[in-house]
Order: C-alpha cells, then sequence, then structure tokens
C-alpha cells in the first residue's frame, strides 16, 4: 500500500519552474485568452448573452465533485420554483449547482469594493454551503481538524493526499492571499500556482474543488486577462478530470510545479477556444434573432422578450407574462407567435394552476455543444 502524499511544507511558491518547457504554451495560452476577451469585451449585454455558459460552468465543476445534475434539470427546477429546500438527492444536487452560481455572483459583486482575498473566499463558501450537504461543516471558516482526500470512508493511513495541518494553515492561507497580490512574470502561471496551492492546502472541511476553480475567473478578471469574471474552465478539467488530479497530486508529491502549469496553459488554451466558440455563436443567435423576433412579432418589445428569454433560457409561462417591461397580453401573444414557429417547445405541460414549462433549445444546444434539447 502507498504511503499517502502530504502537503508540500515550505515549497510554495516554487522557485525554479522550467520556463523552457512553458514559454511557448504561455503564449499560446494568452494569444487564446485575448481572442476571448475581445469578443466578451465587445458584447454589450455579455451577463445576459452568456448567462447559460455561466450556468454550465457551475454544473461541470459541481459535477467533478460528484453531483449528477445536467444543466437542463438545473434551469427546469429553477423555472418551477416551487420548492423552498432540497426533498430528494438530484434536487440536492441541483441546489449545489444554483449554489455555485449565487457564489460566483456575490464574489463578483465583492470584488468591485475589495481586492481578491481570504475574505472574498470565505464569503462565498458561506453562500456555496447554505442549505445542501456540508451546510454543517463550518460555512466560512478554515477547518481546525486534519483533513485528508482518498476514496470514501478511507482512514488518514489509507488518503491519497494530506493537506496542510489545521495548525499551519492560518499562516498559509496569508501566504497565499499575499501570492495573489505578488508581480508575476505570467498572470496564468501565477494563477496555475494559486489553483494548485490553494487545492492544496484544502482550507475548509467540504466545497474546496469548487472554489478553487470559482478562483480562476475572479483573479483572471482583477488582473485584467479579461473585462468579466466570465471564463468557463470545468469543462476540460472534467473531461481530463483524473490527469487534472494526478497533476495536482504531483505538485506536492514530486515537487512537479513545472508539470501543473504545462496541464493548466493547456486547459487554459483550449478552454478559452471554446469559450471563443460558444460566445461567438450565441452573440451570432442573438443578433439574428432580434431581426426574426421584431419580424414574427411586430412588436416594440421584441427585444425586450428577447433578452428575457436569453437570461432564462428554460422558464415558465406564468414568469414571461407577468414580467414588468411587456404588457401582459403583448407578453401571450408574443408566446404564442414563438411556440407556433417552434423557436420555444414545451418542456412540461400546463396542468390545472400549474404554468407550462418552456424551453428555449437553439441557444441551450450551443451551450451544451450538442443537440441536448
Amino acid at each position: 500500500m502507498h504511503s499517502p502524499v502530504k502537503y508540500h511544507d515550505g515549497k510554495f511558491p516554487p522557485s525554479d519552474l522550467d520556463w523552457s518547457r512553458l514559454v511557448t504554451l504561455i503564449g499560446l495560452a494568452n494569444a487564446a485568452v485575448a481572442r476571448y476577451d475581445g469578443l466578451l469585451s465587445a458584447i454589450p449585454n455579455a451577463s445576459v448573452l452568456l448567462s447559460p455558459l455561466t450556468t454550465q460552468e457551475a454544473v461541470l465543476s459541481s459535477r467533478i465533485e460528484g453531483t449528477q445534475a445536467t444543466m437542463g434539470e438545473v434551469l427546469e427546477y429553477e423555472a418551477k420554483g416551487d420548492t423552498d429546500s432540497p426533498i430528494s438527492s438530484k434536487e440536492a444536487d441541483i441546489w449545489e449547482v444554483l449554489n455555485y452560481r449565487k457564489a460566483m455572483f456575490a464574489a463578483e459583486s465583492m470584488l468591485k469594493d475589495i481586492p481578491l482575498s481570504q475574505r472574498v473566499i470565505r464569503e462565498a463558501h458561506k453562500i456555496l454551503l447554505s442549505g445542501v450537504r456540508g451546510h454543517n461543516k463550518a460555512p466560512g471558516e478554515y477547518r481546525r481538524v486534519p483533513n485528508w482526500i482518498g476514496p470514501k470512508g478511507c482512514t488518514i493511513d489509507e488518503a491519497r493526499f494530506i493537506p496542510v495541518s489545521a495548525g499551519n494553515l492560518p499562516n498559509a492561507m496569508s501566504s497565499w492571499e499575499t501570492y495573489i497580490h505578488k508581480e508575476s512574470p505570467d498572470r496564468l502561471i501565477q494563477l496555475a500556482i494559486l489553483h494548485a496551492e490553494f487545492e492544496a492546502l484544502h482550507p475548509f472541511l467540504d466545497g474546496n474543488g469548487r472554489l478553487g476553480r470559482m478562483l480562476i475567473p475572479l483573479f483572471m478578471n482583477q488582473t485584467k486577462l479579461i473585462h468579466r469574471p466570465m471564463f468557463y474552465i470545468s469543462a476540460f478539467l472534467e473531461a481530463n478530470r483524473d490527469d487534472y488530479y494526478d497533476k495536482l497530486l504531483a505538485v506536492s508529491r514530486d515537487d512537479d510545479w513545472t508539470g501543473w502549469c504545462v496541464f493548466f496553459l493547456t486547459a487554459v488554451q483550449k478552454q478559452a477556444e471554446l469559450n471563443l466558440n460558444k460566445a461567438s455563436s450565441m452573440l451570432e443567435l442573438y443578433n439574428r434573432e432580434k431581426k426574426n423576433f421584431i419580424d414574427l412579432t411586430h412588436s416594440l418589445y421584441a427585444i425586450h422578450a428577447l433578452d428575457w428569454i436569453f437570461q432564462r433560457p428554460i422558464f415558465k409561462s406564468s414568469d414571461f407574462v407577468s414580467t414588468p417591461q411587456i404588457p401582459k397580453p403583448t407578453a401571450q401573444r408574443i408566446l404564442n407567435v414563438l411556440k407556433a414557429q417552434n423557436i420555444l417547445k414545451v418542456l412540461a405541460e400546463s396542468a390545472g394552476s400549474r404554468a407550462a414549462v418552456l424551453v428555449y433549445p437553439e441557444l441551450l444546444n450551443i451551450a451544451e455543444g450538442r443537440k441536448a434539447f
């Protein structure tokens, strides 16, 4: 039986990266991020247009930790909006995804007033664990006991990795926070190191993986790599989950910071390219549908309707009809036109007092990268 790998005391930040292995990847990753950000900064309402990607990132980051919810299930649950707390394992998974998105929005809002810091991370952690699995594991508070990573139910001797001791954690987190604000030869390398160190410290009893991935767009935004904290990396990490964990483990086991940075730069480049393609397709769809919605509905409220649907691609018909931006008779007529043209499809029929649930398939299929609806 292999002995657990233990946290790399005294080896953060790394002092001897092999820059010759990294220089080409640094150029490729930074160029891909710049191209994506060029499109992101040109979209006047990016938070509306890219709303499905924000939800998908929450889904995939949570899936790495074992949740099973799909983006469609999350959006349909949210659209129905009739449960105050999860009543099944599936709903518990959905709540974890919704909490991830709420925590990300809260952190983005905080960064308007304060820099990325332990305070931001702890506040995000409180929201992440609110009302879900882990809610009894000291939300917003660093652990005061040992923890370890390995097969479910394993003892510390059977663990794969043992993070920093609880006694050394406060000083280690202070060093981590200090490194956030240091100058660096390359910001993506700095981010790779920050992410790996956060995961190795494992400062909370639960939620560390999701918070560490949330850190990625927040840091990219704070350091002006992107104009908004809207970078979606979890698709690559989820698809390469074993390699992701192995490269993180090798940092502590073999002092292989360079190998981790190679993996991380590759992830950033590939995801920047995928993000660019999806965002471009969404912008093209939006611009095409602006004319289409106007031509079909002959309404002054056509663009209001389009924006509303882009932000909520699965929704209850009653929520759309009751939106204050559009008169109710007009909203109902617009819905009828869009359904007749198969732009919107019925996901759940109305029954009694329960309104129908509608879906905008073309937008969600772009986000999923396949015909999911």
